[in-house]
């Protein structure tokens, strides 16, 4: 199998979806694995990833034995510097920057980059570069800027890039590792869609057995497709409960609580009142998310303990772990807490259950299709755990919360007309806590801004805006001032990912 040893980089997992879609079994492992435990997993394939540190800190724990020769490696960024380092080469701090997209001259007389362009496109994101090679190690790549972006070692069994193949904005990336696992390791592809429902499946019945447990239940892809499987492999032991917290979107609560209610274990507890309560003048998001991740558990463990449940069972995907801290313990640098993640208090009554937690998206909507789960819910846009929390910026109540449904349902019926709903990966309104002077019906107006929000993705850890028609945002602009009571601007949003977030807050 292949071992993904996790330096902290945001990209660590994006590694192991490139590495799952070209159908190869693989983990992600922390940077002080030992050799003995490599050998032991019968890892025949290493990657080093990247990472924010630098190769000169003392406190980086890495065994040197992994670089013996026995194991094929590919280094990624930080992994490459690594390398160089432990080999005798240079790498220099600071000096030169590369950032973003960046022109990459590979050497196509490689294995690793046959059947690339003699001139390529890499997403790049680093300080440091090497200025030495080692002794016994080959140039194999540059760009404008830096001559080493690329290196081999004699033997062709240890191989390094500056860049970073593993995200969609390198063009060719998913063929390098193509090339480095199927032509240079010899690895064979046998990973498949069955094989992850039965990992699931057996990760469940092994943690929770015979006893019961609770599933948080929003009515995502993600959470329902758990909910389905549990009800599959649990029984009556599993209890699927829905939580309408006041922050949905317009029709939310009906559809999904019609759609559940006769296919599965479930319960419906409106809580919307105890919601917007605890988070009157709580404008700071990070407190908003914690506040809806406390409330939710102590709702959760009420109804845990009327149905004698021990687990609580969670849709957790990685981006949500990885933006909130590294689950490997490592040191990625935390972007924002989860409620379904870091927003969990620190003593609960239940044992976790996050059975996706090492999942994306893409992986989820395919094990959905495979179990049959309808296309609404499967190609439903993702919708963050604290809700509508976190698309009203600042301060919220129910005034606001009405502008905001209003304004968010327009926009997804007006792409839905204009067929671009399920071309896009997520589309939504977010109330900003400004005021603009505006003219309507020859008088002075001073009311709301809607900020629109359209991207495209794969995965949900990178992203990029959409260039929609400006007919259609025309349509949703023209709708929303005209439809929507307290509003009078809106504005498209047109930042990346990063280095913006998808989610404003």
């Amino acid at each position: 199998m292949v071992g993904i040893i996790d330096f902290g980089s945001q990209y660590t997992q994006l590694i192991a979806r490139r590495i799952r879609e070209l159908k190869i079994y693989c983990e992600i492992l922390h940077h002080t694995i030992r050799y003995e435990e490599l050998k032991r997993k019968n890892v025949k394939v290493i990657i080093l990833s990247g990472g924010p540190g630098h190769v000169g800190e003392e406190n980086l724990i890495f065994d040197k034995r992994i670089l013996n020769g026995e194991f094929y490696v590919l280094g990624i960024c930080f992994g490459m510097q690594l390398i160089t380092k432990l080999f005798g080469g240079y790498v220099l701090h600071g000096k030169i920057r590369e950032y973003g997209k960046t022109l990459f001259y590979p050497d196509i007389k490689e294995k690793i980059f046959n059947g690339l362009k003699k001139e390529t496109v890499v997403w790049m994101s680093h300080w440091d570069y090497v200025s030495k090679i080692p002794k016994g190690f080959k140039i194999i790549g540059r760009t404008e800027n830096i001559k080493i972006s690329a290196i081999r070692d004699k033997n062709g069994k240890i191989y390094g890039v500056q860049f970073h193949p593993e995200v969609i904005h390198t063009k060719e990336g998913k063929k390098i590792f193509k090339n480095f696992l199927y032509k240079i390791c010899g690895l064979k592809p046998d990973w498949n869609t069955e094989l992850i429902i039965e990992k699931i499946e057996k990760e469940i019945k092994e943690k929770i057995g015979n006893e019961k447990v609770i599933c948080a239940l929003s009515g995502g892809v993600d959470s329902s497709l758990l909910s389905i499987i549990l009800n599959n492999v649990c029984g009556r032991n599993s209890l699927s409960i829905f939580v309408n917290n006041g922050l949905l979107r317009k029709n939310e609560v009906e559809n999904i609580v019609n759609f559940f209610k006769h296919r599965i274990n479930f319960k419906y507890v409106d809580a919307s009142e105890l919601f917007l309560k605890k988070l009157k003048n709580i404008e700071d998001p990070e407190e908003k998310r914690k506040i809806i991740g406390n409330t939710f558990i102590e709702i959760f463990e009420k109804e845990g303990e009327k149905f004698g449940a021990k687990y609580l069972a969670q849709g957790t995907l990685y981006p949500d772990v990885i933006e909130s801290t590294s689950p490997f313990k490592g040191p990625s640098v935390r972007i924002k807490t989860h409620h379904n993640v870091g927003g969990l208090p620190e003593k609960m009554k239940f044992k976790l259950v996050e059975p996706f937690k090492f999942l994306f998206k893409d992986e989820i909507r395919k094990i959905a299709k495979k179990i049959n789960l309808p296309d609404f819910i499967i190609k439903r846009h993702p919708f963050p755990g604290p809700g509508l929390a976190v698309r009203i910026i600042g301060s919220l109540n129910k005034e606001r919360l009405e502008i905001l449904k209003e304004a968010d349902i327009i926009v997804e019926e007006e792409l839905k007309k204009a067929k671009l709903y399920d071309k896009v990966w997520q589309a939504f309104a977010v109330l900003l806590p400004v005021k603009s002077v505006g003219i309507m019906g020859d008088k002075r107006t001073y009311e709301n801004v809607i900020a629109v929000r359209i991207v495209k993705s794969v995965d949900g850890m990178t992203a990029d805006w959409a260039k929609i028609s400006y007919k259609v945002l025309e349509k949703i602009s023209n709708r929303i001032v005209n439809e929507v009571k307290g509003v009078n601007r809106v504005v498209y949003d047109i930042t990346s990912k990063p280095p913006g977030t998808i989610e404003w807050e």
